[in-house]
């Protein structure tokens, strides 16, 4: 044990009980530091002074009447709240230390210095207020931290810089707001040692995600350099999402997102006058990765570790030395958004129509607002704010609060989903995007435009006011069914979105919608990458894949991602991937596809779904298709996934299908491997029985089946009125496989659009005993609610017979 004084307390002391002795910061940092240093967390020593110091400084001094009178005149319009801050630091600034104060702290910096054996140890200054870090007060950066302080002189100085940003404008404002007595909110200054991330890298991470509050994810944001960039949303962090529940098995690596940021500066030390400074990064650091997968893996770990400790979701601050490359986690506090959230009701937003694109970026939050731009680029001008307008500006530190609590939405040039714009945004309830790169370029004062933050990940920004509506739904109202129902999902991005929904999981994730959005590349065009003729769509590729010696390794990667994002989001449930199912005209638009796809006459029944898959066309771009499902499953962890063949015409077909996955790792019924069928093609249903010894279950596809029986082209607006999902042949075709299908002892389930557009549908279809029911999500609960009635009825209709 160290020796402890009423001003000075050495962080291995403390427990998180003693927030009302040195703030939530610095009682989190002595927890960790004495209950999870021997689970392999590693936190910096340091010590921190005590409450009783800081109300020693102020009576010391006889400045506690001064503040009241100070914080009185401004409650009562006698001095605005600039003067007010100014004047009540100022009485800090200009105090003199007590003598036993200051000789506690300069003995605490010495025994610092001792152990770490470097005499004047760099630290750091971090303000911790006693009522900071409470589950219902936790805006970042009320107080200040100053980094890489060196010797006794300018630590004395930076404690005392400390306590005077207890009144910071954004300080006072904050507590007037949330109704803390300002004279009894003390300061605990926390001195740590440096982790040298200046030549290093640091970040945040949250054990949560920020945006959905999906409980199963490590949020990790990363920079070069000290991590006060990251904070500030400065600079344009890496940012990597780990799956918790997988990551106990070390044979695993279940990274579900790895997204390289821009991180075009980095903070490094300084000199004794300006002890930090932004320099640019080069060409090499942009490029890379700042963190390790092993490394990513270990953040991950400590993060479950903290959080199980704690109890609650976790907001954590981590930095890696750069001389010895080890990790530290440098700040702990709750998650106080997302874990605070009404879990029973939450909205869903569906734009009808929009505007051109303007923008996009990191989506905080899932609303959709529409307003006036109001652009301010300093702070110094936030006094010309419009109140109820959308904010844009470049970046936000702690002084813009007063006005983001007046912005219908913010949004930003710079930052990370863990930046300070983000995490204000998130406490506010308001939309933001940030990390856009040029919206104080492209936009204007004045100009109407819509954010749209309930498209997944990625934000937009669209020119005019987009017409939309709003869906609430409420938990509460969804009834249990026999029957499953599960989701149609396609984007990666929104996935986390619907992660309370009561689903059976995943009827339907469209695998081409990670292909052309998140890969964009021909998969024929990786493989084939060397002999391309076509030089634009090559450079294009090479840009998109930089990094990749070998190009196919891009396609298998980024695919693996995008469906561990759809299957994590209802793990361990089954979730049924379908196999690519674009048309040669919609391959062709791939980049670098036109070379690789025929023209044909009509590609909705042309060389589509498992007719490629074998066919020297595509066979080697199938085998990219598979490798990313395996490693899905055999890497990552998600053997929940199920594999799904479309357009499957005949059983011959089936079984060199069935062969080519096998030649590429992929074989049924091994490591539980499970593959359906699409039922699409009115072969599907009149040899079922067939179909059924290769394939473990059908999925009805209703659209394709109907274009198939009836004769009526999908597509054709003259032949509109004809393409009905409940013609009487269509519904025999249905009714026929579901018979065929249980006969032969395989799964049956539908993933068409008709249950969610007709209620009578959904009763037809549990009156034929199907088993699943596969919709979009904003239909889930309409959905839910038909099955049950049709589950009732049919019960009712048993009992009478």
């Amino acid at each position: 044990m160290h020796h402890v004084t009423a001003h000075v307390v050495w962080f291995d002391d403390l427990k998180r009980s003693d927030v009302a002795k040195v703030g939530g910061k610095n009682s989190s940092l002595g927890e960790m530091i004495q209950e999870l240093g021997l689970k392999g967390v590693d936190v910096p020593p340091g010590f921190a002074t005590t409450s009783d110091a800081y109300w020693h400084f102020v009576d010391e001094n006889q400045i506690r009447e001064l503040i009241g009178k100070s914080i009185a005149d401004w409650t009562a319009g006698k001095a605005s709240l600039s003067e007010t801050g100014a004047a009540i630091r100022q009485l800090f600034l200009r105090a003199d230390w007590p003598a036993t104060t200051a000789a506690a702290i300069v003995e605490a910096y010495r025994g610092m210095a001792d152990r770490a054996g470097q005499p004047g140890v760099s630290v750091a200054v971090r303000s911790s207020a006693t009522a900071e870090d409470l589950p219902d007060a936790s805006f970042a950066g009320q107080q200040e931290t100053f980094l890489n302080i060196v010797g006794e002189t300018e630590l004395l100085q930076a404690c005392k810089r400390c306590f005077a940003s207890l009144f910071t404008d954004r300080a006072i404002f904050y507590r007037q707001t949330k109704g803390f007595d300002h004279m009894k909110v003390a300061l605990s200054v926390g001195i740590q040692q440096m982790v040298r991330s200046d030549i290093g890298g640091s970040g945040v991470m949250f054990s949560i995600d920020t945006e959905t509050g999906f409980d199963k994810v490590v949020l990790i944001d990363a920079a070069w350099g000290l991590g006060e960039n990251v904070v500030q949303g400065a600079v344009d962090p890496d940012e990597y999402q780990v799956f918790k529940p997988l990551l106990n098995d070390p044979a695993l690596s279940p990274i579900i997102s790895k997204k390289c940021g821009g991180k075009t500066i980095k903070m490094i030390y300084g000199s004794a006058e300006q002890p930090t400074r932004n320099v640019p990064t080069s060409k090499a650091e942009r490029a890379a990765f700042v963190l390790s997968d092993a490394e990513i893996l270990t953040l991950s770990r400590w993060a479950t570790t903290i959080e199980r400790h704690y109890g609650c979701a976790m907001d954590m601050e981590w930095a890696r030395d750069g001389h010895s490359g080890r990790l530290y986690i440098v700040q702990a506090r709750p998650e106080t958004v997302q874990s605070n959230r009404e879990a029973a009701v939450f909205s869903s937003y569906q734009i009808k129509s929009k505007g051109k694109t303007l923008l996009t970026g990191l989506s905080i939050g899932d609303a959709v607002v529409s307003g006036q731009v109001c652009l301010i680029e300093n702070a110094h001008d936030i006094g010309q704010f419009v109140d109820g307008s959308i904010l844009v500006t470049s970046t936000t530190d702690p002084d813009w609060v007063p006005i983001m609590k007046r912005a219908a939405a913010i949004v930003t040039d710079h930052g990370g989903r863990t930046s300070h714009a983000a995490i204000v945004s998130r406490e506010l309830g308001l939309p933001a995007i940030v990390g856009t790169g040029t919206a104080t370029q492209v936009l204007h004062s004045g100009q109407e435009i819509t954010v749209s933050c309930a498209e997944g990940d990625e934000a937009s920004i669209y020119e005019g006011r987009a017409d939309y509506e709003v869906q609430t739904l409420d938990m509460e109202d969804i009834p249990a069914t026999k029957t499953k129902v599960m989701l149609n999902l396609a984007n990666p991005g929104a996935a986390f979105r619907w992660w309370r929904l009561p689903a059976d999981g995943v009827g339907l994730a469209r695998m081409e919608f990670v292909i052309s959005n998140a890969i964009r590349i021909h998969p024929m065009a990786l493989v084939n990458f060397d002999s391309l003729t076509d030089q634009s769509a090559k450079a294009e590729i090479a840009e998109l894949a930089a990094g990749y010696a070998d190009k196919s390794a891009y396609f298998v990667d980024k695919l693996a991602e995008g469906l561990a994002r759809i299957a994590a989001a209802f793990y361990p449930k089954p979730v049924i991937v379908r196999m690519s199912d674009f048309k040669t005209n919609e391959y062709a638009g791939l980049l670098g596809g036109a070379a690789f796809e025929p023209t044909e006459e009509n590609p909705m029944i042309g060389f589509r779904g498992a007719s490629r898959y074998y066919s020297p066309r595509y066979r080697d771009g199938f085998a990219l298709e598979c490798r990313a499902i395996r490693k899905l499953r055999n890497e990552l962890g998600f053997k929940n996934v199920v594999v799904m063949i479309p357009f499957c015409r005949s059983v011959a077909e089936a079984e060199k299908v069935l062969g080519v996955m096998a030649e590429n790792g992929l074989k049924r019924g091994e490591s539980d491997l499970q593959v359906f069928v699409m039922c699409e093609i009115p072969s599907n249903v009149i040899l079922a029985k067939q179909f059924a010894q290769y394939f473990d279950g059908f999925s009805i596809g209703s659209n394709d089946l109907t274009q198939l029986t009836l004769g009526v082209d999908r597509d054709s607006g003259e032949l509109a009125d004809l393409f009905d999902e409940q013609d009487d042949a269509v519904k025999w075709m249905i009714r026929s496989v579901i018979s065929e299908a249980k006969a032969a002892g395989a799964k049956i389930g539908i993933c068409g659009q008709a249950p969610s557009d007709h209620p009578e549908f959904a009763k037809f279809l549990v009156e034929c005993g199907i088993d699943s029911i596969s919709v979009t999500p904003d239909s889930f609960i309409a959905v839910k609610q038909n099955v049950s009635e049709a589950e009732s009825a049919r019960g009712a209709a048993s009992t009478v017979r």
